[in-house]
């Protein structure tokens, strides 16, 4: 077992911030927080009016004094401070009392798989804020992996589609690692956005962000032939409603996924040989929020030929894996030899806990020789005497005069 794999079953709470949903998962508890990353803000003197989904229901509907903002994007933190808050009032009082008697608080985080330094420092502050001593991040494919119960630790290939609001990270893995991946802007707000710049181009119709979800269900129904779509008219300002045909819709939809079908064939040719004649048979699997788009997972199976399917709660798995691994329920393969999976190293200067010594090769050499000492037992030739490791060569060169 790795270090970092040692350490990240000491952690105590597991976080998904995501930029659609924020999740925290507790050790021994489970899925405790799964709502909106989205705040409600009092622009006049900066105090909180709403978080998750009471402010949800809010956008697009707030007077001028109140601002709904989303402190995570592209699971990024791009708000700090506004994101501590948020978790302060999702956690709660009761759960955060009881996390601050826990001295050596650890907690475990989720980022994406090319996150920046400037990322996950954003990350490893936001939760270093709400009192944690110690941060783990670990890389969101692997996670997810777990969570939809792929054996990410055999010598086989899974193939993995993680789709979120703002991003689409697709990955091939193999022995606990990430063999080739790839990362594309697209995920479920950008679909939205291609829906309603459909209809305001073809039907100058102006959709509010409410009412794209409920257009979603004519997608998925193919033998429907129409659909109304309620809206304001761009020229008049007047409520109306038009009859658009699904077939249009679902072209408008296919648009923005091209990069994601790009970027799968760009995975998958970088992929030993060996490794694509597995996913020929295992398939793809399709995990995150944006997962359950209606025929994403068709479109997928059409341009690849390959079997794919959605995992059981798709949104949940990157967290689930998580907590899977915090709390040591993941077991290695039978193949030799065991493989232990690839965790996200802890930020620098702070791999370890206070007060604690560093390893013994973290120490730097004092001098030219090094000493090792003999096992416990009946003296020896040497008479029990430290003997000179012989890795120095120059330990037998005669001293310069």
């Amino acid at each position: 077992m790795t270090p970092s794999l040692d350490h990240l079953r000491r952690c105590t709470v597991a976080a998904d911030l995501g930029a659609a949903r924020t999740r925290i998962y507790l050790r021994q508890t489970g899925l405790i927080v799964d709502e909106p990353s989205i705040v409600a803000v009092n622009i006049r003197n900066g105090s909180l009016i709403a978080v998750g989904t009471p402010a949800e229901r809010m956008h697009g509907r707030t007077p001028a004094s109140i601002r709904v903002v989303k402190p995570i994007n592209g699971g990024t933190v791009v708000d700090i401070e506004m994101a501590q808050r948020m978790l302060r009032a999702m956690v709660g009082s009761k759960l955060r009392r009881a996390l601050r008697r826990k001295p050596m608080l650890r907690v475990a985080a989720c980022v994406p798989h090319d996150a920046d330094p400037l990322a996950r420092r954003a990350a490893y502050e936001t939760l270093i804020g709400l009192g944690a001593r110690r941060v783990e991040l670990v890389d969101s494919l692997l996670s997810a992996g777990i969570g939809a119960g792929l054996p990410v630790e055999r010598p086989e290939a899974a193939m993995i589609i993680q789709c979120g609001a703002t991003r689409t990270q697709v990955a091939v893995l193999s022995l606990g690692a990430i063999v080739a991946a790839e990362n594309v802007p697209v995920g479920g707000d950008t679909v939205d956005r291609a829906l309603v710049q459909h209809l305001r181009n073809h039907h100058e119709l102006l959709l509010p962000s409410q009412a794209v979800r409920p257009l979603h269900v004519s997608l998925c129904e193919s033998d429907r032939d129409r659909a109304e779509v309620h809206g304001r008219d761009v020229a008049t300002g007047m409520a109306r409603t038009v009859v658009v045909d699904p077939q249009s819709l679902r072209l408008a939809v296919r648009t923005p996924l091209t990069s994601l079908l790009d970027a799968i064939r760009s995975v998958l040719h970088r992929c030993p040989p060996d490794l694509v004649a597995d996913l020929a048979d295992r398939g793809i699997v399709l995990t995150g929020g944006a997962a359950e788009l209606p025929g994403l997972d068709a479109t997928i199976r059409e341009s690849t030929g390959m079997p794919v399917r959605i995992s059981d709660s798709p949104g949940r798995c990157a967290i689930l894996g998580l907590g899977a691994m915090m709390e040591g329920r993941l077991h290695p393969s039978d193949a030799p030899p065991p493989v232990d999976l690839e965790v996200t190293a802890p930020m620098p200067g702070h791999d370890r806990e206070p007060g604690e010594e560093p390893a013994h090769e973290e120490r730097p050499a004092r001098g030219r020789r090094r000493l090792r000492l003999r096992d416990r037992g009946p003296r020896g030739d040497a008479g029990g005497r430290p003997e000179r490791d012989d890795a120095d060569p120059r330990a037998d060169e005669p001293s310069p005069v």
